[in-house]
């Protein structure tokens, strides 16, 4: 892919983000994914940030990087659901709880430069 091709998909992505994030503040329904969760946490258990490991407390992404992370996890686990993408505390620069094709849950995570370098099963934190 080249330059401007990248360019295009990441301010689609961006777009799209936004788009979303406007339609649901505007009252627009909860996603399925969290509708479609097996376990009793709500949409809005499921939108906090992440624990806190190591000295370090997890923080939500926005904007840009959580379209690059959201991006690279879909890439390689297609058909899966992203719930939450958000800075990591054990290691990683980021992670991205998932429900995969199968309906299994993992927690992907990322390197600084948005490659995933690990695909951990179970809910994770």
């Amino acid at each position: 892919m080249n330059r401007v091709e990248k360019g295009v998909v990441n301010a689609a992505l961006v777009a799209g983000l936004a788009g979303g994030s406007i339609y649901l503040a505007m009252g627009g329904p909860v996603s399925a994914s969290f509708s479609s969760q097996s376990d009793s946490r709500s949409a809005a258990t499921a939108a906090k940030g992440g624990h806190q490991a190591n000295g370090i407390t997890e923080q939500l992404l926005t904007g840009t990087p959580a379209a690059r992370v959201r991006a690279a996890v879909l890439a390689a686990n297609p058909g899966a659901t992203v719930q939450r993408v958000e800075t990591d505390a054990e290691g990683a620069a980021y992670e991205a709880h998932i429900i995969k094709a199968d309906g299994s849950p993992a927690t992907v995570k990322l390197n600084a430069s948005f490659t995933v370098t690990a695909t951990e099963p179970g809910r994770g934190r």
